[in-house]
């Protein structure tokens, strides 16, 4: 029963994203020749994909996660959803480490109206950074809007999951359960990797270090990027 619908979700993320990711894909490739960071985002159960995007096994070893420990769920449930509402966060946490036209921001939301990813896509944006958003426009279209603005408004791409509004898939005609936003956005996220490595040969990426030879594979990442990443330490 699940099996189908993620497939077929997956399937039609793939085919209604297919230029939206190749973009992508130049903007990523574009930051790695520049010697620039992939900045990761999301709020609440988006911060799944910023775990998805960071020190992962065949991920990028610039990616630079924005994060505050109070977007967590895991800190506070009530306060988590009241943290990504309110205004002046995004500008605190892109004040650690201010990103430039040599950059590239990836925003995760899927409902794309709170406060802190509006507002990190627009302090990007400001700072000549092209932004990234992996979102639902249905679901952006039918939430509660928390300001002027959304985060797909704000973006220089969108890539659209094609998530319901409420996130749930099951049963289908009456959803209420098994939420398809964490698997579409890591789905998406890895179809933009796996067309970076075709652009760059060397695209630095980590390696498992379970396995044999990956710490001493990594070593030399970890000395690049710490400097500029304090969450690599």
């Amino acid at each position: 029963m699940i099996a189908d619908l993620v497939t077929e979700a997956v399937r039609t993320a793939e085919k209604d994203n297919a230029e939206q990711v190749a973009q992508a894909a130049e903007l990523v490739a574009k930051t790695l020749r520049a010697d620039g960071l992939v900045y990761t985002a999301g709020a609440g159960h988006s911060l799944a994909a910023v775990a998805e995007t960071f020190y992962r096994a065949g991920g990028l070893a610039n990616v630079y996660p924005l994060y505050h420990p109070q977007l967590l769920p895991l800190h506070g449930a009530q306060s988590s959803t009241a943290t990504e509402r309110r205004s002046g966060l995004a500008a605190e946490v892109l004040a650690a480490s201010p990103p430039g036209p040599d950059d590239v921001l990836v925003a995760f939301s899927t409902s794309g109206v709170n406060r802190y990813p509006v507002e990190l896509a627009q302090g990007a944006r400001a700072a000549g950074t092209p932004v990234i958003a992996i979102s639902s426009r249905q679901s952006v279209a039918s939430a509660p809007r928390r300001g002027d603005s959304t985060l797909i408004d704000e973006a220089d791409l969108v890539l659209d999951t094609g998530v319901r509004p409420g996130d749930s898939s099951f049963p289908a005609e009456a959803p209420r359960t098994a939420a398809l936003s964490t698997i579409l956005n890591a789905f998406l996220w890895n179809e933009i990797l796996a067309r970076v490595v075709t652009l760059v040969e060397d695209a630095p990426l980590w390696r498992s270090s379970n396995v044999a030879g990956g710490d001493e594979s990594n070593k030399s990442l970890l000395a690049r990027y710490q400097p500029r990443i304090p969450a690599l330490s």
